[in-house]
Formats: structure tokens, sequence, C-alpha cells
């Protein structure tokens, strides 16, 4: 994997960062690949029960693309005809993004600086986002006359609604840390000194928890938004089944008895 992502697993926690503060963490073309492997990695393995997603440095999450490898891939394939660059979001970002909202565990990303572009796409496919208070998002696709990629026009419109959606993406500009909690894009936010202590404390924390049953609320609640009501119910009874058979229930229905602490297994 290369240097400029870092993948530690420890107790069943998976710390994914970006390492690139000295550009932003902007995703180049190995950055890209080593983060698709990395998420899928995490995705996969059995031994972890939970992902951080961060980056290093204080300036940037991430700032998405990086534009300077971006305009010599461009005019590479002006003179070849190639039209390679923009596969990127087939090869990459897509598979990032599914990798993270279908990843059968939680995901959590501790947005340390400004999330833009897809930056911002990858902040939002994680299940619970903390948020430094000097931290900022950005939608900066139309900034670049670009649409939307990395999940943004399926997740935005989710978390803020169509209407707001709509004008981050038509509108980009800064959203600073409050506006964020306010628009229900940052489930939390904290000191920016605190941010790394709190993200390693909520994802330790969920991965000690009933994995099979958290995988169940993330798949019932994406399959929710786009079926009815009747498919949703008919939905919730197979989770339910499936939770229900895991080790977890029978472990935390005998700790209620006993009125003890769980302890989980993650199955």
């Amino acid at each position: 994997m290369a240097d400029t992502v870092l993948y530690e697993v420890s107790d069943g926690l998976a710390t994914i960062t970006l390492n690139r503060p000295e550009a932003m963490n902007a995703l180049n073309i190995a950055t890209k690949v080593a983060l698709r492997d990395a998420v899928r990695s995490a995705a996969e393995d059995d031994a972890v029960r939970a992902v951080l997603l961060t980056a290093a440095g204080d300036r940037a999450f991430c700032v998405g693309q990086d534009l300077k490898e971006h305009i010599g891939l461009l005019a590479a394939d002006k003179e070849t005809g190639s039209g390679q660059t923009m596969s990127t979001v087939r090869e990459h970002y897509n598979p990032i993004v599914r990798a993270i909202t279908e990843a059968p565990k939680p995901v959590v990303a501790a947005v340390n600086g400004v999330a833009a572009g897809a930056g911002f796409g990858f902040a939002l496919a994680a299940d619970y986002r903390i948020v430094a208070d000097t931290a900022a998002f950005n939608t900066s696709f139309a900034g670049v006359a670009l649409t939307a990629d990395s999940g943004v026009s399926w997740t935005l419109p989710r978390v803020v609604g169509p209407g707001r959606a709509t004008d981050l993406l038509l509108f980009p500009r800064t959203v600073k840390a409050q506006e964020a909690y306010d628009l229900g894009i940052a489930n939390r936010v904290v000191p920016s000194a605190e941010l790394r202590a709190e993200a390693e404390s909520v994802a330790r924390a969920l991965a000690e928890g009933p994995t099979v049953a958290y995988a169940a609320l993330k798949e019932a609640v994406a399959y929710g938004f786009s079926h009815s009501l009747a498919e949703t119910l008919q939905k919730e009874d197979e989770l339910q089944t499936r939770a229900g058979r895991s080790e977890d229930h029978t472990i935390a229905v005998q700790a209620f008895v006993q009125k003890e602490k769980p302890k989980y297994l993650g199955r």
C-alpha cells in the first residue's frame, strides 16, 4: 500500500489515514488506488468491526482530485484521444464509496479540515461524521465545470434534503463546521485538538458493539430510502431475523437479565 494512505488494524478497529498533508490530502492516482484497496480490505476483513477514516495534518481532510496531476492527464488525453482521465470515477471513486457504504460494519469519518469534492463525498459516505470546529465542506464540482461524483448526488440530498443539496451543488461555497452540524452533515463538532481522541473513542466503542446489528441497521436505512413502506417492513423482518440469530443478540439478552454490560463478539 502506498505511503500516501496509512492502514492499521488494532483490536477490531481499522484506521485509514490519508497521508498527503503537504498537498491537503488531494487525490492523485497512487492515493486513490491505495485508498480503494484499504477501504476494501477493511470492509472484507472479518477481524475488523469498525473503520475510522481520517487524514494527516490539520488543514484538510481531503480537497478532492489532485488538479495538478489532473491537468497533465487531461493534456495527455488530448494528445492521444484516449479519454482515460475521467475513468477515475469508475475505477476509483465508485469502488471507494461502495466499499464504505456497503461495509457490514460502521465507518466513522474524522474530518480534521477542508473536505471538498470527492473528499466531501467520502465523508458523506461514512455512517458517522465527527468534525473539528475548524473544518469546512465544499462540493466544489461546479467550480471546475464538473458534475457530482463520489456518490454526492445520492448522499447529499439524503443528508440535507434535495433543495439544499441542489443549492450547494449549483453554487459551491464553504460550509463551516457549525452550519454543517445544523444541516446534518456533521454528527458531532468538537475542538480541533480533541478530534482524534473523540473519533477514536467513538470508533472503538462501535468496534466493541454488536457488529451484525450494525450491519443490518446500515442496510435497513439505505434500503428504506428507495423502497415503499411495505417493502421496507418486509426488509426489516428479514434483517431482524438475521440479527436475532446472532450470538451477540443472545449475549445482549443474557446480560440484560443479569444486569451486566454485554461483551459482544461481533458475530
